[in-house]
C-alpha cells in the first residue's frame, strides 16, 4: 500500500503536488523542460516514479496545474490589495506594487522556451490564466480612463506596455510605480 503523506487523504494530494511544484522549479533552474522527465519530478519531490501520474498525465500537466495554482493565490493576494483602493490611479499603484513585490514569490512565466515545448491545448490553458491577470488592469485601466484619470487611447496596448514594464527588474519599484503613472497622464 502507498504511504499517504499528511493526515487526510486530500492533505496527502495537496502536499504531493506542492512537493511536484518544488521539484518543476528546482529543475527548471537546472535544465530545459525537453530534458526534464516525469521521473526526474518524481524522484526530486520524493514520491514514486509511477505514483506522479496518479496526479498529473504528463510534464504539460504539471506546468498547468502549477500556472493554475500561482495564479489563483496571486490574485486572491492582488483582490486583497486592491480593495482600500480609493480610485483608478490609486488601485494603479496598487497593482503594480502589488506585482513588483510579488516577483520574487510568484512565478509569472517561464519564458518563451518553455513555452515553445508545450502543446497547443497546454498553452490554452495558461492563456487563461494569464487573461485573468489581465482583467484585473484592464479594469484599472478603464475606471481610470472613464474618469477621466488615465489618458488611454488603446486598453490591450497600455496594457502590454505596462506588463513588459513590470517584468524589469533592475529599477527600482517606485521608479516603475511613477513611471506607469506618468505613462498614463496621471502622474
Amino acid at each position: 500500500m502507498p504511504k499517504i503523506i499528511g493526515g487526510s487523504l486530500e492533505q496527502h494530494r495537496e502536499q504531493t503536488r506542492r512537493r511536484v511544484f518544488e521539484a518543476l522549479t528546482a529543475l527548471l533552474a537546472e535544465r530545459s523542460f525537453d530534458a526534464l522527465t516525469m521521473a526526474d519530478l518524481a524522484a526530486s519531490a520524493g514520491i514514486g516514479r509511477t505514483a506522479i501520474y496518479n496526479h498529473f498525465a504528463d510534464k504539460d500537466a504539471v506546468v498547468v496545474a502549477f500556472a493554475s495554482e500561482e495564479t489563483d493565490r496571486y490574485l486572491e493576494r492582488l483582490a486583497d490589495a486592491l480593495e482600500p483602493a480609493t480610485d483608478a490611479a490609486d488601485a494603479l499603484r496598487i497593482y503594480v506594487a502589488a506585482h513588483l513585490s510579488s516577483s520574487e514569490e510568484f512565478h509569472f512565466g517561464f519564458g518563451p522556451e518553455l513555452y515553445a515545448m508545450l502543446s497547443r491545448e497546454s498553452l490554452a490553458e495558461i492563456r487563461e490564466h494569464v487573461v485573468a491577470v489581465e482583467s484585473v488592469l484592464r479594469t484599472i485601466l478603464e475606471d481610470g480612463r472613464a474618469a477621466g484619470l488615465f489618458t488611454v487611447e488603446d486598453v490591450d496596448s497600455t496594457m502590454s506596455l505596462v506588463h513588459t514594464t513590470l517584468q524589469n527588474r533592475r529599477v527600482p519599484p517606485r521608479a516603475v510605480q511613477d513611471f506607469v503613472l506618468r505613462a498614463l497622464g496621471a502622474g
